[in-house]
């Protein structure tokens, strides 16, 4: 087992790893829309936030030697499920062609108010 951690998202604010690696399988903790920088909260709106979550996935999954088109799994967590079809139109447009399985549930809160929070299973290896 691995522990995956790069500086190009943000780094863990608890006891838990950015990403956690088991043979080919990586297993990515949730992320928040989170400047790496700075560590604050980025953006207001759902798409703004949505593409800050999936760049800093992305991040991850390329610090663990995996990328979008190895993502075998999401699950996103939304505090307001009526801004599915907004998110929606940033996930399809961020994964280019790239179609997990997916899960998305609505959640009373996430940390620091944000709007969503999207885990991942993926592969090191290409489908």
């Amino acid at each position: 087992m691995d522990h995956v951690l790069t500086e190009n998202a943000p780094a863990p604010i608890g006891p838990y790893s950015q990403a956690v690696g088991y043979g080919d399988l990586v297993f990515l903790s949730g992320q928040i829309p989170l400047d790496p920088e700075t560590g604050e909260r980025h953006g207001d709106s759902i798409e703004e936030q949505a593409e800050q979550v999936l760049r800093n996935l992305e991040s991850v999954l390329d610090a663990a030697g995996a990328s979008w088109e190895t993502v075998l799994r999401v699950t996103v967590y939304m505090t307001q499920l009526e801004e599915f079809s907004r998110f929606n139109a940033v996930y399809e447009r961020m994964l280019r062609g790239a179609q997990p399985a997916r899960s998305t549930v609505q959640v009373s809160a996430l940390p620091l108010g944000v709007r969503l929070e999207i885990d991942a299973i993926a592969s090191r290896t290409t489908r």
